[in-house]
């Protein structure tokens, strides 16, 4: 029988085959198993020296520089027409409110985290009793212990301009 006669009838048979293909997805796993970067990173964070360890800790990402505070409610205080909040309120500027609308200084508008678009808010000064009726269009304010920002006109209306902050509670009108 001639060598090429004997290679195609090697080709052909099955167990043959299967041997082949048995061979080449061992040596694919072993390769995968050798480029594994689990190992590499346990290398990489090891100190060197216990100092090093100490010097520089392992830390996580956030995404967020610093945790956000939100008030948990309950789904009565969620079903219920007022929020009842009660905390500071700051005025702001923007050229764009998360809703999309344009920002404009003269309108009474307030960013609150959490309610709709569209909603109605009184925001009332605890201190002097004095009230203001705004448009929630924004999102924030984003930092620990505020509960809502106003517009500039509606922080005038209020007579908190020159303090910067109010303590205010909000109901929901609408």
């Amino acid at each position: 029988m001639s060598c090429i006669a004997r290679a195609e009838t090697t080709l052909a048979s099955p167990a043959t085959a299967s041997r082949l293909l048995l061979a080449i997805m061992g040596a694919a796993s072993l390769a995968a198993c050798a480029q594994s970067p689990g190992g590499r990173q346990r290398a990489d964070l090891a100190p060197t020296t216990k100092q090093a360890a100490i010097e520089h800790p392992h830390r996580v990402a956030a995404l967020h520089p610093r945790p956000i505070y939100r008030p948990h409610r309950s789904s009565a205080t969620a079903n219920a027409k007022s929020t009842g909040a009660q905390g500071l309120a700051s005025f702001y500027s923007d050229t764009e409110t998360a809703s999309g609308e344009r920002f404009d200084r003269n309108e009474m508008t307030a960013a609150h985290p959490t309610l709709p678009f569209g909603t109605k808010l009184r925001v009332t000064d605890v201190s002097s009793g004095r009230f203001v009726t705004v448009r929630v269009n924004d999102r924030g304010p984003f930092v620990r212990g505020r509960v809502v920002d106003i517009s500039p006109s509606a922080a005038e209306a209020l007579g908190m301009v020159d303090k910067g902050l109010a303590n205010v509670r909000l109901d929901v009108v609408r």
